[in-house]
């Protein structure tokens, strides 16, 4: 289920994006999937790779990691920082990059009998004036769209479809 919402937090006024699937994966083994920066290729929206793969670290508080992706036929990085990590249930980490806003990132893992419920969330403070517009009309639905194309992904590496959407 895709959910917009937009309210303030702070003294800006947050865009936020919300998307659950399930799947026939316990949550786990999915957690050790995701988690893990080389399957990043297998789901991750416009992947080209990772910049220094050797030192990717996504373990810890604090690691960082640098994922070139494409946006509008041209290479982007994508700076992301771990923030939170629960193992199997959580992880929260920021990323950034040049002509977007910063965005805040949760994914959560959800164990259920037959599998587990992945939550993924995006949440952005549009920029002012004219940026503000572009990230409203625009990034929002990129947003929307990066979500629901990491979920696809996501189906074809665990191998099946969803048994609840």
């Amino acid at each position: 289920m895709l959910r917009f919402a937009e309210g303030d937090e702070g003294l800006g006024s947050v865009i936020r994006v919300d998307l659950t699937r399930t799947f026939p994966v316990p949550a786990g083994k999915a957690f050790a999937f995701i988690t893990d920066t080389a399957n990043w290729n297998a789901f991750f929206p416009n992947f080209i790779r990772l910049r220094d793969p050797l030192h990717a670290k996504w373990n810890a508080p604090g690691d960082m990691v640098t994922v070139v992706i494409r946006i509008l036929g041209r290479a982007v990085d994508v700076n992301m920082t771990l923030e939170v990590i629960e193992t199997g249930k959580r992880v929260v980490y920021r990323s950034r990059q040049s002509g977007l806003p910063d965005a805040r990132h949760e994914r959560r893992f959800t164990a259920l009998p037959d599998g587990f419920e992945f939550g993924l969330g995006v949440a952005f403070d549009p920029r002012n004036g004219l940026r503000g517009l572009y990230d409203r009309f625009l990034v929002k639905p990129a947003v929307a769209g990066a979500l629901r194309k990491t979920v696809d992904n996501l189906d074809r590496a665990f191998g099946g479809k969803p048994f609840c959407d």
